[in-house]
């Protein structure tokens, strides 16, 4: 299949077909994002199990089989927290030394290096006899997670063809969600299996690292990292064969271009924090910090423990998290077939409004109606589960996907794997302050935790209004000359040095 739409730009995008090949890449590559999702959606339903508890944190079992215990605190545990999160504390720490791997030896290495980290954590994890081996299971977790997600989107966003960029890298996001889903459906079958169900649940997270290990094998190295490393005879093959042509000059000489604008940065950090390399760094954080104060991953990690505070039994609590799963997974196949059509901004705009009415909604049921003890009726905690669906939807055709996407694509070459650097540790960063903290807030704040993410979303609507350009059909290694010097708020960055480098683009 011949790609001959014209981009959004206005400008013919280069030619290519869609082969066998190219979307078993794609495919592959795109198991990073199930080992990453895999974990989010595990962690909720490890840590409300019993043998679990009674193994590691017996004193929250006691207080969770209290009768009159406060139903928003007696997941309240520092320690608990911690088990989901430091995960993402090692993951923060890992995206640097991630993006100078990906600078040294490419995407492809950095990519096989993560699943080998994962399977060691899955083994770790599901085998630990005491709390220090658990975390440190959990840091080998978080060390795959930093490089899977520092290499997995930039390699998607490089291989795919201009004119179907956005639907590619969210593959990343999609297998996010079915590795959530595949979670919980490993969370609810292993539930009754006693007392080692837990260790089932952690141990099978090397399963898809070892599908991206395999894959790491068969995926090509993008033509990008190979010309930037002085290998252009084989990043002229690699292009090739991922776009299915022999003709591919023109995308060949723009990647050069930039190429050789790259290679005049010596030091792409210091790059990175000139008044130039502002804009996309700014957007690249300010995205991935605003998709986990969407609550996201609040609702996602605790979804089993959120359903049992408002008065789901255990398994029913589980069931309710498989159904957010599903909804999850086949609301970001809507982002795939739409973002490229419809472009970013107004996904993201329009999921604003419903994940603001949802959260306010849902927050309202709770303070009007759960009390400290006592749970909701069935019919309002059905609605809650509903709403719960209605937010999840919305996030999952927008700030879930873009979250990944516009980082990957709005760096110039030069800076992009440090920037991107930079935007996931900024996700790890703010994902481990959320996890860390949202039972103790939960705890604190009640059913106000609702309205105090509902805040966050409207602020975020204001940014995209603002702020946020819309990146659509440009060339990946355009950006500076098509996006950011045309941008009413952005142009004003762009120094007469950087119209010099790219006006020849």
């Amino acid at each position: 299949m011949t790609s001959v739409e014209p981009s959004g730009s206005g400008q013919q995008p280069f030619g290519s077909k869609i082969t066998v090949y190219v979307i078993a890449c794609w495919i592959f590559a795109a198991f990073g994002g199930l080992m990453f999702g895999y974990d989010i959606g595990i962690s909720g339903g490890v840590t409300s199990m019993d043998d679990f508890l009674k193994k590691f944190f017996p004193a929250i079992y006691e207080r969770k089989l209290h009768a009159k215990e406060n139903n928003y605190c007696k997941y309240d545990d520092q320690l608990l927290q911690l088990f989901t999160s430091s995960l993402y504390l090692a993951a923060l720490v890992a995206s640097f030394g991630a993006s100078k791997t990906c600078n040294l030896l490419g995407r492809k290495p950095t990519i096989g290096l993560a699943s080998i980290l994962f399977i060691l954590g899955a083994i770790v994890s599901g085998l630990a006899p005491n709390k220090a081996l658990l975390i440190i299971g959990r840091i080998l977790f978080g060390i795959g997670v930093g490089f899977g997600n520092e290499s997995v989107p930039l390699f998607l966003s490089e291989v795919a063809p201009m004119q179907h960029r956005g639907a590619v890298n969210i593959l990343f996001q999609l297998f996010v969600t079915i590795g959530i889903l595949v979670a919980n459906l490993v969370n609810y079958a292993v539930a009754s299996i006693h007392p080692n169900g837990w260790r089932i649940a952690l141990g099978l997270a090397g399963v898809p690292a070892i599908f991206l290990f395999i894959g790491s094998f068969i995926i090509t190295e993008t033509p990008s990292s190979l010309i930037e490393r002085g290998k252009e005879f084989e990043g002229k093959e690699a292009l090739r064969k991922i776009r299915g042509v022999d003709d591919v000059e023109s995308e060949l000489e723009m990647i050069k271009l930039a190429c050789e604008i790259a290679r005049q940065v010596k030091h792409p950090y210091k790059k990175l924090f000139k008044r130039a390399s502002m804009p996309p760094l700014i957007i690249g954080i300010s995205v991935q910090v605003f998709q986990q104060f969407t609550g996201i991953n609040a609702i996602m990690f605790y979804a089993p423990v959120l359903f049992q505070t408002v008065g789901f039994k255990s398994d029913s609590s589980l069931l309710s998290a498989v159904i957010t799963g599903i909804v999850n997974v086949l609301s970001t196949i809507v982002s795939i077939v739409a973002v490229d059509r419809v472009g970013r901004r107004k996904l993201l705009l329009q999921a604003c409004v419903q994940m603001f009415i949802s959260m306010v909604a849902i927050g309202s049921i709770l303070l009007i109606h759960l009390k400290p003890t006592g749970s909701l009726d069935k019919g309002l905690a059905a609605v809650v589960v509903v709403l719960v669906c209605l937010f999840v939807m919305s996030f999952a055709w927008s700030w879930g996907p873009m979250g990944w996407l516009i980082p990957s694509e709005t760096f110039p070459l030069e800076t992009r794997t440090a920037g991107f650097a930079f935007a996931v540790s900024a996700n790890m960063l703010f994902t481990f302050i959320i996890a860390q903290a949202f039972l103790s807030m939960l705890c604190n704040m009640r059913a106000y935790i609702f309205f105090f993410f509902a805040v966050w979303i409207l602020i975020m609507g204001l940014f995209v209004v603002f702020l946020l350009p819309e990146t659509k059909g440009v060339p990946i290694d355009s950006m500076v000359e098509r996006v950011w010097k045309k941008h009413p708020v952005w142009k004003k960055f762009m120094g007469k040095e950087v119209v010099k480098n790219y006006e020849m683009t």
